[in-house]
């Protein structure tokens, strides 16, 4: 039997009184938190829910989730977590194409409806018996007539269970795509994939027993869930969620709380190295000695912000790789080798990795080809699309994860950028990212994200959107005209648009995609 809720009765049987979750003044046990999620077990398989059945969790970073992702799994079912931002009718997609049998879903806030979403898209999906809303208090009655809470389910329940058995292989989490091209699709992970890539996790990011992890990213994403959450409770860690992310509650976090590890994005670790301390609230020498270890992910990492905050919190940010398909991590800079600036590392522990040509032939070193994947991370497959699959392997062993890269002599990997990102201009290849690293250095530029536009005469253009710093003043034929004194002529940005911010998803990805439907 393996089980990825295992992981949550082994810190609750070590470390009873540990506290688990640390959210504001509130502090829950790892006993406390096994026994809610014990209670929703019982009410979830009183309600008919059995092994293998899909049940889609959608919640903000509160305790809440973790009550409710662990339940289901102990339930035997399948949790499907998804984004909070997700309206009624993509919510009703994400039920019927995982065939969901029951919905939880938190009530929200006045400016994001959740629950009023969640219920809209239920509603329209005849095949999904069950829906529970989790509200902020959960002995309130439920904001929507006639719809029971997730309190109301608890309420008569043991807080005694017994785990459901499960195999290695059967399916834990379904997580889905972004959905960058064509409708999201579902990455079936087993709780074999979950469970090694949560202590595989906990041992490159050095976790001990005493740290405490800031979980700003959203638990609905595989990154918060596999190498914050789930790798903290397999050494009884204790994690501090965050609903939302902003620099002040992080330093908050790691100033008045205590908190040692933090992961991020590359936008996060951008807002907390240009974060300017204007009301005088934090002590930053105390922040550079409790902050022990910082991840990023999800996107490539700057050289210039790498560099920058190592410079003001004294930490090398370990950079990594992967994808929802991986669970996620594949790659890490690792603890015990020396790192790269601009490198995610070497494969994680039992994990394949190699660069494709589009032959699926393995290209020199140094060259770019496709990143290719293969290991115990790698997902059993997209949820009831065999063609997708199909053609995610090609027949073979290896995951193609669409994303360009190069290894060098040494062995370590870099990720060049998306395959769909790339811009072929007049026939030239431009990688967006290797762009984007040279306008970071101009003192005036603090965040760009570099696109192709149509050109009739090259096919494609190199376009330029960036934010500058505070109080910086530059126009964007200025912009041109030092791009083109660092890049060769093919490759410098003819267009330049100055924004005040960029676009971004729930878990802070510059949105590329609606820069390009801007164009």
């Amino acid at each position: 039997m393996l089980n990825l809720a295992s992981i949550l009765d082994y810190s609750a049987y070590e470390y009873p009184e540990k506290a688990a979750i640390i959210f504001g003044e509130q502090k829950i046990t790892f006993a406390q938190l096994n026994t809610y999620c014990n209670k929703i077990a019982n009410g979830l398989v009183a309600a008919g829910i059995g092994k293998g059945d899909k049940v889609v969790l959608s919640c903000l970073n509160l305790p809440y989730f973790p009550m409710a992702y662990y339940a289901i799994l102990k339930a035997g079912a399948v949790v499907v977590p998804i984004s909070v931002l997700s309206k009624g009718r993509e919510i009703a997609y994400y039920l019927k194409d995982c065939d969901a049998k029951a919905f939880i879903c938190f009530q929200g806030t006045p400016e994001l409806p959740m629950g009023e979403f969640g219920y809209t898209g239920f509603k329209e999906v005849d095949s999904c018996e069950h829906f529970w809303l989790i509200t902020a208090d959960p002995a309130a009655p439920s904001p929507i007539a006639g719809v029971p809470t997730m309190g109301m389910m608890m309420g008569p329940q043991s807080g005694d269970f017994d785990s459901v058995e499960t195999s290695p292989d059967d399916t834990s989490v379904i997580l889905y795509t972004s959905g960058t091209t064509g409708f999201p699709k579902g990455a079936e992970l087993s709780h074999s994939n979950m469970v090694m890539n949560a202590m595989g996790s906990r041992d490159l990011c050095t976790l001990t027993h005493d740290d405490i992890n800031v979980v700003s990213l959203p638990l609905f994403h595989s990154f918060g869930q596999t190498v914050q959450m789930n790798a903290s409770f397999t050494k009884g860690c204790t994690i501090m969620p965050i609903a939302k992310f902003t620099p002040e509650a992080v330093f908050d976090a790691i100033q008045n709380h205590g908190a040692s590890v933090f992961a991020g994005v590359p936008t996060m670790y951008w807002a907390m190295l240009n974060f300017e301390d204007k009301e005088g609230q934090f002590d930053f020498d105390v922040i550079k000695n409790n902050l022990r270890v910082g991840a990023s992910g999800g996107a490539a990492l700057p050289v210039e912000i790498l560099k920058g905050f190592k410079e003001k919190y004294g930490i090398q940010i370990l950079e990594g790789y992967g994808l929802s398909e991986t669970c996620p991590v594949a790659t890490f800079n690792q603890p015990s080798k020396p790192c790269k600036p601009g490198s995610i590392g070497f494969p994680i522990w039992g994990i394949e990795v190699k660069i494709f040509d589009e032959n699926d032939q393995e290209v020199p070193v140094g060259e770019v080809g496709e990143v290719v994947i293969s290991g115990h991370n790698v997902m059993k497959g997209y949820y009831n699309k065999p063609e997708e699959t199909a053609a995610a392997f090609k027949g073979g062993k290896w995951f193609h994860t669409g994303d360009l890269g190069t290894m060098d002599e040494d062995g370590f990997f870099y990720i060049v950028d998306r395959v769909k990102d790339m811009v072929i201009r007049g026939g030239f290849n431009v990688y967006p990212r290797e762009i984007e690293e040279v306008l970071l250095t101009h003192p005036a530029i603090s965040l760009a994200a570099v696109i192709g536009v149509p050109h009739e005469q090259h096919g494609e253009e190199v376009k330029a959107v960036i934010v500058l710093k505070d109080r910086a003043k530059v126009t964007p034929d200025e912009i041109i005209v030092w791009s083109k004194e660092q890049m060769s002529a093919y490759k410098y940005p003819r267009i330049v648009d100055i924004r005040d911010s960029l676009p971004m998803s729930a878990t802070g990805k510059i949105l590329k995609k609606e820069l390009k439907a801007e164009s």
